[in-house]
Formats: structure tokens, C-alpha cells, sequence
């Protein structure tokens, strides 16, 4: 599921994207000028809160895309802007997704303690041409943020990113064409050479919707509104990127870890980190962004109490070996940590560890598995 955070409305027209913008569209209908960026009732969603105290919008609301019907960087904006970057703070198990065509002004509308970024802020740079591509993209990449996407939407012409691709900073690149009644067209060929980019070089690829006039095999289709995502699913070329070894450019966590200052620590756990991470099945296991923000917002006292209940929950007991069953795959960081560091079930447990699967875990040898999946969680959250 996904959400739409609009804390304020209204934006200003910057490149041949924004000729159609639908934001313009829809507040002519009722006779209000687009131009001015006026505060919404929306303003704090995300910190809302019931009769009990709980946050109204959770977890399950995320991702939540922020102002779509403005500019999350626009001028008019600076001076709500820093509330905004605090709500944004205090929901870390939240996803934001920012997309912006005023990628320029990025550095000047940072919180102080932005850093290399937030763990929860997704940044989308929208490049619609081969002329914003190369304006707006050579910025972006300067730009200290943690997580980087490229969305060509209003996709108006063939783009080519490759060279911004192979930087390896990009997770995401999306592609759509323009809706509405004046709608350019998009072409299928133009979709099909943004994928092939990102097939080359390792980068996720979605087409998210053909638009009101699509062209492929050189026939115009007039595409209604409702069906414009769903035709877009149904080309079936989205690809998603294989995160192994082999295709990461940057160096493993292992070897980041053994060259670090860390390493020179005397830690027991060395040893089988290591041997782990030469195992096919275990080394490219890594947290998720999901698992990240998880992690990020909660303590390591929860986290810890955590992991020792799903021990007790998936380990302790005696299981024969004809039901022997892994740990769960998704849904904490301690289930990805089990995975690999070869804690899933008691079988593993003796091939890797030479724990006997015969007789209920020790409590020493619980203590030394909840240590091992909290140090194999730290590097991996360090160094990943």
C-alpha cells in the first residue's frame, strides 16, 4: 500500500514537463490558481493521532509519496519545510518518497543533521527530456542522499542515463506517459530502451503507465484513464535488480568489515563471519531498506529482546528431524540474520555451529546465537 502526503499545494511551472500538470488541470476546473502554494489541512498527517494516543498512519501506509501536488523543494515552501523534515524524523519506520524537478535546491533545504541522508527518505529526480537528464542529473548525484531514484514521467522523448547509471547510485528508474486530454504521446520503444539501460547496468526498472496516447509498432493508442496503469503492468518488462556478489560494484560488507578498524578488535565472531561469508547460500543474504528502517527505529535493548524471543520461538526446542522448519523469511531484521549466519533451524545450527539437534538449546548456547545475530545485524547495517 502507499499513501499521499500533500502539506502544501500548488506549484510554479519549471521545464516542458510541467506544460500539462494535471495539478493545473484539476484546480481549473474549480477556478483556482495553481501558482500559489498555499499550506493544506494535511500539513501534519503523519503525526496525527487517535483518541488512544496512537499514531493513525502506520507502517502499512508506507511508502508515503510527499507533495505531488507541489514541490517538496519549492521556494514558497522554505518556511514550513523544516516541520515537515521533523514529522519526516519522528516517523523513521515510515517510507518517504520525495520527487522533485528542483533538484538544484537541494543542499539548501536540508535539516542540519541530515548527513549522508535519512534512512526513511527516498529522493526522486524527475528528468522528462534528454536536456533536464543532463541538467538535472550530473546535480543529483552530487547531492548527499542515501537513497537515489530517476522517474521520466511525463516521458517525452528517448533519455539516456546510461552514463548516470553506471555510477552505481541509483536504485530505481521509473517510466510513464502524460495523461490527460492534451497529452503528448509516449512511445513504446522509448520505455524499452530506458529498461534495457537499467538491465545493463543493474538498476531496478518499473513502466508505470502508458499514458492517454501511447505508440508501439508505430500504432497511436487512445488509452482512458483507468486503464493506463493496468496496460502498463500487463507489458510485463519490469525488472528488478539482482543484488549479489557479481553485480555490486562496490566492495562486500565482508571486505569493507576485514579491512576496517573494527576487525583489529578481538571479536569471537570473526572466524565464522567469515566462514559464512564464502558460503554461496549465506553471503549475499542483506538486510532490506525495510529491515533498515526497522532496525533504525527501535532500540537495541528491543532489538535484542526480540531476537531472544524468536530463539526461544524457532530454536530451543527439539525438532525431528522430519519437521525440522526454517525461521520465516521476511517481516524483522533477526529472521534475515538467522538466514545468514546459518541460525535458521536446529539442522543448521549443527552444520554450522555444531550444536546438537538432539536435546533443547543451552543457555549458553542461546546467549552465544543472540550475540551472533546481533553482531551480524550491526555489520551488516554498517557496512552494507
Amino acid at each position: 500500500m502507499q499513501s499521499v502526503w500533500n502539506p502544501w499545494h500548488g506549484c510554479k511551472k519549471v521545464s516542458a514537463g510541467c506544460q500539462n500538470c494535471y495539478v493545473y488541470r484539476m484546480d481549473s476546473v474549480f477556478g483556482k490558481d495553481s501558482s500559489i502554494v498555499e499550506k493544506t489541512k494535511a500539513f501534519d498527517y503523519p503525526v496525527r493521532k487517535n483518541k488512544y494516543g496512537e499514531y493513525k498512519v502506520n507502517s502499512s501506509d508506507s511508502p508515503i509519496y510527499v507533495c505531488l501536488s507541489s514541490d517538496f523543494f519549492i521556494e514558497d515552501a522554505d518556511e514550513w519545510r523544516g516541520e515537515i523534515w521533523e514529522m519526516i524524523k519522528a516517523r523513521s519506520e515510515i517510507d518517504f518518497r520525495i520527487i522533485t524537478k528542483r533538484i538544484e535546491r537541494f543542499r539548501e533545504c536540508i535539516p542540519k543533521d541530515w548527513g549522508e541522508g535519512y534512512e526513511n527518505v527516498t529522493v526522486i529526480c524527475t528528468c522528462e527530456n534528454q536536456e533536464m537528464a543532463d541538467k538535472r542529473l550530473p546535480i543529483f548525484l552530487e547531492m548527499p542522499i542515501r537513497h537515489r531514484e530517476i522517474i521520466h514521467e511525463p516521458m517525452l522523448e528517448s533519455i539516456d542515463i546510461s552514463q548516470y547509471l553506471k555510477s552505481g547510485k541509483i536504485e530505481k528508474v521509473s517510466c510513464g506517459g502524460e495523461s490527460g486530454e492534451n497529452a503528448r504521446i509516449c512511445k513504446y520503444e522509448w520505455v524499452v530502451n530506458t529498461r534495457n539501460q537499467c538491465v545493463s547496468n543493474n538498476v531496478s526498472f518499473v513502466f508505470r503507465q502508458t499514458g492517454a496516447n501511447f505508440v508501439k509498432n508505430e500504432k497511436l493508442y487512445h488509452i482512458p484513464r483507468e486503464k493506463q496503469i493496468s496496460q502498463a503492468e500487463k507489458a510485463g518488462i519490469n525488472f528488478k535488480a539482482l543484488y549479489n556478489s557479481e553485480c555490486r560494484k562496490k566492495k562486500s560488507k565482508t571486505e569493507q568489515y576485514y579491512e576496517s578498524e573494527d576487525y583489529k578488535l578481538d571479536n569471537p565472531f570473526n572466524s565464522i563471519l567469515l566462514q559464512l561469508s564464502k558460503s554461496p547460500l549465506h553471503s549475499d543474504i542483506s538486510l532490506s531498506r525495510k529491515d533498515r528502517v526497522y532496525y533504525l527505529s527501535h532500540s537495541i535493548e528491543e532489538i535484542q529482546k526480540e531476537t531472544e524471543e524468536v530463539i526461544k520461538e524457532s530454536l530451543y526446542h527439539i525438532i525431528p528431524k522430519d519437521k525440522d522448519k526454517h525461521t520465516r523469511e521476511w517481516g524483522k531484521p533477526v529472521y534475515v540474520a538467522q538466514r545468514a549466519t546459518g541460525c535458521c533451524c536446529r539442522k543448521c545450527l549443527y552444520e554450522w555451529h555444531n550444536i546438537p539437534t538432539n536435546r533443547r538449546l543451552s543457555e549458553n548456547e542461546m546467549i552465544y546465537i543472540r550475540d551472533l545475530l546481533m553482531e551480524w545485524m550491526k555489520r551488516d547495517m554498517k557496512y552494507s
